[in-house]
């Protein structure tokens, strides 16, 4: 039935045409009186001319060929050498322009009523394809019937969307979505600790499907690339979602790699973009590229200023935080051993600077009010020598493990360099985002040892300056980017160090379970507990166990999450039984053995 329907609508399409059609055989055969004579002279009136062909038509015939399959195979291949043809058509107009315009315009103007013919639309879709600038009454037929649209090139939906924006904007906003949730996937992931969010580089990053599908709906289009800022702007605004700002960044880029030149010479942020994201891939900033830097933010005159929205916006990427406060932290440790102040480095006071603008960003889009934030001189002369003074402290106790052994000696050091950090490290990250980010960023360089890789962390590092973080500013050391990068670290060097109270007090009493409110903090710390359960005291599993048990409020990952913890916690609580290593009730639930198979049932959560 649907090929018969087909063949109907091509029948009175070609009508349109003024092709003798559907409607113009059913005459015939109406006012004829040998209908077979009819349909013969219809084939031979309407059939491929070439008389050398006629007489291989009986042929065909006696081999049971049809002249309708016979006749769809001539016309797919014609159609592909028609296409072909009108591509180079349009080569040729880009390359030397030639007249290709003048005959694409007229073949358009013939053959666009063929567009609603399956078979055909191919070739009228090549056609606009190659031309560039096409007349309103095509794109208007274009937007009104769905499966035009659909059926469009992206070079066609590009002359579209810089009139429509609403078009446009339902056709980016499943990109965005998409961009969003593979970022989550990434930060949420609890089965993969290779896949660390700050990994890959930004190279890499850019590559992505989506960032890549963007940038080949946008073009060469100034509009839609505008556009598009716009959109990530008002996400952005509305979800605070710093995702959408590393978005921005690397969409940027990726037009740069593809030398969009059209889009690149009148962003006004490229340049710096571009130098920013050279020192995040080298992982330094020289003192070159440094005044690249500090040169472009200085020559932003009046008048100018709403180009600090969008600096922010690249500025607030989480890979720039995470590139700005690491090299703060790596200086901070150089000035130590060269015994330098901060205030004498230029280039620590630069990305300071720049880390300041980046954290504004929300707040300078949502006010409209561009300017670039001062940076609290005392966040430098009295939080960052705080700050190095715990950096000091870890040197001493690193440098007292590698000496002779002396009981009385060491218990001294580690006393004298264990102690609660000074008051200005915990009064500063309270009042300050930079500080509060440069005391999120030292936790991790104590986490991961010097170095986010599998190794030794510093455990007493790391347990002091931890409990200072829960109320720093913003509270954003319940972020995603740093929760993720903490759990990671404490999976891979720190292990080991939960089956200690006092560690564990810290780690979870002291800094998760302040921020538990927030279902994303919940979806971190099931993530720790998936891989660190087993070294954990029973007490303090079944307490935690007991703490996370998500409620309706919780989003169904919580959940799904939480259930596939109790089964892993269940299925390890029994092998411990069946191989002798356990206790009588590992996980401190005072249920019979029988019961600990079905701990992650619903039924049994009387049992936590």
């Amino acid at each position: 039935m649907n090929s018969v329907k087909n063949v109907d609508e091509t029948g009175s399409r070609l009508e349109d045409l003024e092709i003798p059609g559907q409607a113009f055989l059913r005459d015939a055969l109406m006012r004829c009186t040998d209908p077979l004579k009819a349909i013969e002279g219809f084939q031979v009136e309407n059939g491929i001319l070439l008389p050398s062909l006629r007489q291989l038509l009986p042929l065909l015939d006696l081999h049971g060929v049809r002249r309708l399959d016979f006749h769809v195979s001539v016309l797919e291949e014609l159609r592909e050498k028609l296409i072909k043809r009108i591509n180079e058509i349009g080569a040729d107009r880009a390359d030397k322009s030639t007249s290709g315009d003048k005959r694409l315009k007229d073949l358009l103007s013939k053959s666009f009523p063929a567009v609603r013919i399956a078979q055909l639309r191919p070739v009228v879709m090549a056609i606009l394809r190659n031309t560039p600038h096409i007349e309103e009454k095509y794109l208007r037929v274009l937007v009104r019937e769905k499966e035009l649209y659909n059926d469009a090139d992206t070079e066609v939906k590009r002359q579209i969307w810089k009139d429509n924006q609403s078009l446009f904007g339902d056709e980016v906003s499943p990109l965005f979505s998409r961009y969003i949730i593979e970022k989550e996937q990434i930060l949420f992931d609890h089965r993969n600790l290779n896949s660390l969010f700050f990994t890959p580089s930004p190279k890499v990053r850019r590559q992505g499907e989506v960032v890549q599908k963007l940038a080949h709906m946008i073009g060469h289009s100034v509009k839609l690339y505008d556009m598009v800022l716009q959109f990530l702007r008002t996400l952005f605004l509305r979800t605070k979602n710093i995702n959408y700002c590393t978005l921005r960044a690397e969409l940027l880029m990726a037009l740069h790699d593809l030398e969009v030149q059209e889009i690149i010479s009148v962003d006004p942020c490229h340049k710096f973009t571009w130098c920013l994201d050279a020192c995040i891939r080298e992982k330094n900033v020289d003192v070159k590229r440094s005044r690249e830097l500090q040169g472009f933010l200085d020559s932003i005159k009046r008048g100018q200023e709403q180009v600090l929205g969008d600096l922010s916006m690249i500025l607030c990427d989480p890979y720039a935080v995470n590139f700005l406060a690491s090299s703060a932290i790596k200086i901070a440790l150089h000035l130590i051993n060269s015994e330098s102040l901060p205030r004498d480095n230029a280039v620590l006071l630069l990305l300071l600077r720049m880390l300041a603008l980046g954290l504004s960003a929300w707040q300078m889009i949502d006010t409209q009010v561009f300017k670039e934030p001062k940076l609290d001189g005392q966040v430098v002369t009295k939080f960052l020598p705080a700050l190095m003074s715990l950096m000091v402290d870890d040197q001493i106790r690193q440098l007292n493990c590698r000496l002779p052994p002396d009981e009385r000696e060491s218990a001294i050091a580690i006393i004298e360099h264990s102690g609660p950090p000074p008051d200005a490290c915990q009064a500063y990250a309270q009042l300050s985002g930079v500080a509060a980010v440069l005391s999120m960023y030292y936790a991790l360089h104590v986490g991961g040892g010097g170095g986010f890789v599998k190794g030794r962390g510093d455990t007493r590092g790391l347990m002091r300056v931890l409990p200072t973080l829960p109320n720093c500013q913003a509270h954003r050391a319940f972020e995603d980017p740093f929760l993720h990068t903490l759990v990671s670290l404490l999976i891979l060097n720190m292990a080991d160090e939960f089956s200690n109270e006092s560690f564990c007090t810290v780690i979870f009493d002291e800094f998760f379970l302040a921020g538990l409110s927030r279902d994303n903090v919940t979806r971190h710390l099931l993530k720790l507990l998936w891989y660190i359960h087993p070294k954990l005291p029973s007490a303090r599993l079944h307490s935690l166990l007991k703490a996370l048990q998500p409620t309706s409020q919780h989003n169904e990952a919580v959940h799904t999450l939480y259930e596939s913890l109790r089964d892993k916690v269940g299925s390890h609580s029994t092998e411990d039984q069946l191989t002798g290593n356990g206790q009588t009730d590992p996980l401190g639930l005072d249920c019979p053995p029988s019961t600990l198979t079905r701990i992650s049932t619903p039924t049994s959560s009387t049992c936590l």
